[in-house]
């Protein structure tokens, strides 16, 4: 029989007795998920929250703020420039239509027609009068375009069908399908003898004439930038599609925006362009350093997730709920990832279009615009940090995946209405003469708009259709304003009033209850020991090694 010495001995020599070592891993796990807890609790920590548990500046709320005020300083700047552009094309074609439209008055272009053939004669014969004497008669600084030493002509087409015959008297017809085109070119500061062109009214499907003009937008020079060179290409359209004796006639301008070839100001400095050139820059490495600040935040959420999923699985085999998932991943991060990455090349395009390399303003606006509009909103992100404008965002968050489930339905009735109206309606009414107008027509009576002119346009040529359209009408406001739209809210005040209990309750989700068992105050200094100690990630892995470590040196 060992003596008790001897088994002192053994116990001194093997090290701690096992039921040590147990207590010992207990603690440490005790302290990994106590970790994990108050790592997790920093992550939804708000900016104030984590300066007073950890000391961090809040750089990005800073750099947001800087962003906001450059970004749209940067849209209004690019705004009255791009507004001076569609102001001088707007204006240009109101020129063109009074110069070259006999007897042409503002806001007559609906019923701009001809109907007599000498008409039609004299109408073309005054646009090509009023081309060949353009220097003449135009206050502006128009010009002939010009191909070298010459000037391009005025183009004048016929397209009508290659042979027919028509008697409406005896309702007989003879139609060949096939389009023809015939035309003549007629060059400015050149008067010959204009060619006998002769119009086949009954056969005539279009005239159209073409010619482009060139213009200097020189409004530009008193916002020190540099003008641009337009070529306006006129399109005058006389439209005999229908063959009902009325020729409509239109006028329309495809707009070229070009880099002058040689230029000259005096009076004036270039360095506010270089000034605006450098101003852009400095947006762009901004957005640049916020990008990257959000990205690496979206990173540390992920990383976080798989940690938390890690846990759960190993402490009880539960899966972790796709809600509890998201919650680590920021949505307003990845706006601000989206803005940022829509601006950074709004700006590069601003930058291009100030330096005269190309002149995509569309484009350029439309990436500015939306880059600026999802920095405001990203705004309501810091607001949401106080109780009373967080239940905003709570509410819209909570409600989405109803309210698109509830607009997929009521889309499915909206879209049957509006093929039945366009099919039905749009011969008698002229808000339902296209697919997109009557979609438009019915959002606007939605919302209450020109209801009873809506019933009062409709013409009465037929009494069925004159009764059906009040039933259409009567049936879909009745159906979409007082009951579609009334659920509709019904949704969104249910989960308000949803969201609100919620609040001053217990935690719902298995998440909040996991950050919940932290009682850990921010400014406790608790969180400034966690900042440089391993994460549960990390603590899994180095156990593992340290038990395989263990088996192996019992082997």
């Amino acid at each position: 029989m060992e003596e008790p010495s001897d088994l002192y001995d053994v116990h001194g020599i093997n090290g701690s007795p096992p039921w040590a070592d147990h207590q010992h891993q207990c603690l440490e796990e005790l302290d990994n998920v106590e970790c994990l807890r108050r790592k997790i609790k920093y992550y939804f920590m708000n900016p104030c929250e984590k300066y007073h548990a950890r000391g961090r500046k809040p750089w990005k709320l800073i750099l947001q703020i800087i962003k906001i005020a450059i970004i749209t300083v940067q849209l209004v700047s690019f705004g009255l420039s791009n507004q001076m552009v569609v102001t001088f094309k707007e204006e240009n074609l109101m020129t063109f239509k009074h110069l070259f439209l006999k007897d042409y008055a503002d806001g007559g272009m609906d019923t701009y027609a001809v109907y007599r053939q000498a008409d039609v004669y004299d109408h073309i014969d005054y646009i090509i009068d009023q081309y060949g004497r353009l220097h003449n008669i135009t206050v502006g600084n128009h010009e002939y375009e010009k191909n070298g030493t010459l000037y391009n002509p005025l183009s004048v087409c016929q397209e009508f069908y290659r042979n027919g015959t028509v008697y409406a008297g005896n309702e007989t017809f003879e139609i060949d399908a096939h389009v023809k085109t015939d035309c003549f070119d007629v060059y400015p500061m050149y008067h010959p003898a204009l060619p006998r062109f002769e119009l086949h009214f009954k056969r005539m499907i279009s005239v159209k004439i073409t010619f482009v003009l060139k213009a200097i937008n020189l409004q530009t020079v008193r916002r020190r930038e540099l003008p641009d060179c337009y070529d306006f290409t006129v399109i005058i359209t006389f439209n005999n599609q229908v063959h009902s004796g009325r020729i409509k006639v239109d006028l329309e301008t495809d707009v070229d925006i070009n880099e002058c070839r040689d230029w000259k100001i005096t009076g004036a400095s270039a360095r506010n362009i270089y000034l605006t050139v450098l101003f852009d820059c400095l947006i762009i490495i901004t957005c640049i350093t916020s990008c990257a600040l959000c990205t690496r935040s979206v990173i540390n959420g992920i990383q976080l997730q798989f940690e938390y999923t890690l846990y759960c699985k190993n402490h009880g085999g539960n899966q972790v709920p796709c809600s509890d998932k998201l919650e680590f991943l920021n949505g307003w991060y990845i706006l601000i990832i989206v803005s940022d990455t829509l601006t950074i090349i709004g700006s590069f395009l601003k930058i291009v279009i100030q330096t005269k390399v190309l002149t995509s303003y569309d484009v350029c606006s439309i990436l500015l615009g939306t880059g600026t509009m999802f920095v405001w909103i990203g705004i309501i992100r810091y607001m949401g940090y106080f109780k009373k404008y967080n239940i905003l965002i709570l509410t819209l968050r909570a409600a989405f995946p109803n309210v698109i489930r509830f607009i997929c339905c009521a889309g499915i009735i909206y879209m049957s209405y509006c093929f039945c109206g366009w099919i039905v309606l749009g011969p008698y009414h002229e808000k339902f003469r296209t697919l997109n107008m009557v979609s438009e027509c019915l959002f606007s009576l939605i919302n209450g708009d020109d209801m009873y002119l809506t019933f009062k346009n409709m013409k009465q040529k037929s009494s069925l259709v004159w009764i059906f359209s009040r039933v259409y009408l009567y049936s879909f406001i009745s159906l979409f304003i007082y009951m579609i739209l009334s659920l509709f809210i019904t949704i969104i005040t249910d989960t308000y009033d949803t969201i609100k209990q919620q609040q001053s309750g217990n935690p719902t989700s298995e998440l909040q209850k996991f950050m919940s068992g932290c009682k850990d105050l921010p400014n406790s200094g608790v969180y400034r020991l966690d900042e440089n100690e391993c994460c549960f990630l990390d603590c899994c892995i180095s156990r593992c090694r340290k038990r395989r470590n263990r088996l192996t040196s019992e082997a």
